[in-house]
């Protein structure tokens, strides 16, 4: 869709709902590949999200997991918590343990005042494991009905602590393309969200407009990310992994990229925090970087 088409269906969409901007810990430490960015401290990942004009940040795996301890650790570069990612096993576990382990999580977002909680079905997810083709797995027809009711079941713990679900359609998942989207959306309940990640529908050959649009009453959080097309094409014609596609720089920062970056800064204001991940920056690129933050919603993306 031209840019100018772009920007003036956004603006009718999205009239009147204010945006606070995060940013995602992943741009300075990898959750999932360790090795990247592992030698950076917490406490410099937090201050340059500050210096760079942001309001907060989800949950990485450096940050501590004690309320208390977070929030003095947040409130000391004046940032909020946004929300963390929390990955379930509905089409495969047991359902009293997921909802468990789900309740564990809420607690935590609870009680650093979030609004949303992310979740992402990982039942034979590929996207952790360095090497291994990217494939989406397939969930026979049982595992969808327990998949779709599962997620009911904890959309609805979420909504008692004042939460939403949030859904994260991610490459290497169960859910990463149009199709699977669609199944997920128009077979579960309403109280179940989407998280629209603009990275990874660009990733999975779908126009991220087309699913803000579709799906605009049902969107709950936005992830902006960018992809470098050369890269893209060369992972897919490669059939890389993840990771490898990752290593080679398939993400990055909006405007370096392929992604609609005037049409994704304005769906970023369908609620309350617009995510932005960061890729990597130091020295004269952190300086970059603090400029791009001020006007709304920019970075780049590890993963």
């Amino acid at each position: 869709m031209p840019k100018e088409d772009s920007a003036s269906t956004t603006e009718g969409i999205l009239a009147g709902r204010p945006i606070r901007v995060a940013a995602q810990p992943i741009g300075w430490t990898n959750d999932d590949y360790q090795d990247l960015g592992d030698d950076i401290p917490l406490e410099r990942c937090l201050s340059q999200m500050r210096e760079a004009g942001y309001a907060g940040t989800e949950l990485g795996r450096k940050f501590p997991r004690e309320p208390e301890r977070l929030r003095q650790v947040l409130s000391r570069h004046g940032l909020t918590l946004a929300s963390g990612w929390h990955s379930a096993y509905l089409a495969s576990g047991d359902l009293g343990e997921e909802r468990r382990r789900w309740a564990s999580h809420l607690d935590l977002l609870s009680a650093l005042g979030c609004g949303v909680a992310i979740a992402a079905e990982c039942t034979g997810a590929r996207y952790p494991i360095p090497g291994s083709p990217l494939r989406s797995p397939e969930l026979d027809k049982d595992q969808w009905k327990r998949l779709l009711c599962g997620l009911g079941a904890l959309a609805e713990m979420a909504l008692e602590r004042g939460m939403r679900l949030a859904y994260h359609h991610h490459m290497g998942t169960a859910v990463q393309d149009l199709a699977q989207i669609r199944r997920l959306m128009e077979n579960s309940r309403p109280s179940v969200r989407l998280l629209a990640d603009t990275g990874h529908l660009a990733y999975a050959g779908v126009e991220p407009l087309s699913v803000f649009k579709a799906y605009r009453d049902r969107i709950a959080h936005v992830h902006l990310k960018d992809v470098r097309p050369a890269v893209l094409e060369e992972a897919r014609r490669l059939d890389l992994p993840f990771d490898a596609a990752v290593r080679a720089g398939v993400f990055t920062v909006p405007g370096e990229g392929g992604v609609d970056v005037d049409a994704a800064q304005k769906l970023a204001h369908f609620r309350r925090f617009g995510l932005t991940h960061l890729r990597r920056l130091d020295g004269p690129q952190l300086s970059r970087r603090c400029r791009a933050a001020k006007f709304s919603a920019c970075g780049g993306a590890t993963s």
